[in-house]
């Protein structure tokens, strides 16, 4: 097997970080015919960390195309994530004077949960979405959208026809992307002098200090800190002015970037956000040591919480049927005979089978009518806006991660 290399620098120094084992793809759910015919297959899930430029990456087990043509994630699932793309639509407008003559393109647009709040204010927005079936609900939303992968040929080409961005937005993709360079190397071409672009992503060190290893499957390539973003950015003709730390997925950031010789000046929030991520050592070894045994323990703590609850006697069932909550169920080696069902709001899920643990997808009504004693929210991020969901439930709620506690 060939020695892997990093993707941002190409050097060949990369230690690990954890390793997940062979593990399914964490969106890819299934039919009961699936399952009894065995046509569900796993990859390897490696995680490791370039000692060159700091890049945390998995080992590549598959192409985006296998990933994303086709793609059961709709963000307008989550009414509190179409209220985060509300809240920054709404400043972006007020930061850049935004209006009918300006344009708003996204990188990774799904269902057009954000650039319709764009739209809605009379301000022209162009989608780009690989998923067909995610772009067809944008376009149904009256969000304009394109069927593709963005990269650096797309955002030429986009120039070339004549399109030039004020403000692009490329929020909680780069860390889907395989190639960091030759994606962020679309924007330059594509961006108006004084426009900017912003990157919204998990960021690294609350993964590191808080163990959210369920933030890992094979989605996603890498996982950024300021640090790498940087390096990235200056290697495309961009320039990070600002960068906000955000509560959403449990810790991110939004960077704001422009062109290098842009008139942007820095703002506050980017020395800090460096100055965190060097006092927490992001640039040497001993900040990403520890973090495998870490992981085992939580998954040996949640084990050990389900086998009290079942010697108990009560009927444990999950909500929400997300990605990361498979990374974690996967980790823990649950199955079906340990959580009874998990609850969705969205249709894509209902009616199949949770990946690897072949836990089946139900609708909340569902799961209410079979009144389980505990009820564990696999999207932790979410918990409040689940719980609100799930008041008068009768059933006891919970959260696995970052550390499993009681709401």
């Amino acid at each position: 097997m060939t020695a892997p290399v990093c993707r941002l620098c190409g050097g060949g120094n990369l230690a690990g970080l954890v390793d997940l084992s062979a593990m399914p793809l964490a969106n890819a759910y299934l039919t009961a015919e699936a399952v009894s015919q065995g046509r569900e297959r796993r990859y390897p899930l490696r995680v490791r960390v370039c000692t060159a430029c700091w890049l945390v990456q998995a080992d590549a087990a598959l192409t985006p195309d296998a990933i994303f043509s086709d793609y059961p994630y709709f963000a307008s699932c989550s009414r509190s994530w179409v209220a985060h793309a509300a809240r920054y639509a709404a400043e972006m407008v007020a930061m850049l004077g935004l209006d009918g003559r300006s344009l708003v393109i996204e990188a990774a647009s799904n269902d057009g949960y954000l650039l319709q709040h764009f739209v809605s204010r009379g301000i022209p927005v162009l989608g780009i979405e690989p998923a067909a079936n995610v772009a067809a609900a944008a376009r149904a939303r009256g969000v304009q959208t394109e069927t593709r992968f963005f990269d650096a040929a797309a955002g030429r080409e986009l120039a070339a026809r004549g399109l030039a961005a004020d403000l692009l937005v490329a929020n909680n993709v780069l860390a889907h992307v395989p190639d960091i360079m030759t994606f962020v190397s679309g924007f330059a071409p594509l961006l108006r002098p004084h426009g900017i672009v912003t990157f919204e992503f998990p960021h690294l060190l609350a993964m590191l200090r808080e163990c959210q290893f369920d933030t890992i499957y094979h989605e996603h390539f890498s996982y950024l800190s300021l640090l790498v973003v940087e390096r990235a950015l200056c290697h495309a003709g961009l320039r990070a002015f600002d960068a906000l730390p955000l509560a959403t997925h449990g810790g991110s950031l939004r960077v704001f970037a422009c062109h290098a010789g842009a008139s942007w000046q820095p703002r506050p929030g980017l020395a800090a956000i460096r100055a965190q991520e060097t006092a927490a050592g992001m640039d040497g070894a001993a900040c990403y040591t520890g973090f495998a045994a870490r992981v085992s323990a939580a998954t040996e703590a949640f084990s050990g919480f389900l086998a009290a609850r079942h010697a108990a006697g009560r009927m444990v069932a999950a909500y929400g049927a997300a990605a990361k909550g498979n990374t974690f169920l996967n980790a823990c080696g649950v199955g079906a005979r340990d959580i009874a069902m998990v609850a969705d709001r969205s249709p894509a899920k209902q009616g199949r089978l949770l990946p690897g643990s072949h836990i089946p997808v139900v609708t909340p009504e569902q799961m209410r009518a079979a009144r389980p004693d505990d009820v564990v929210i696999l999207p932790w991020n979410l918990a409040d806006e689940i719980a609100g969901e799930l008041h008068g439930s009768g059933s006891k709620l919970w959260v696995a991660m970052p550390t499993l506690r009681a709401l």
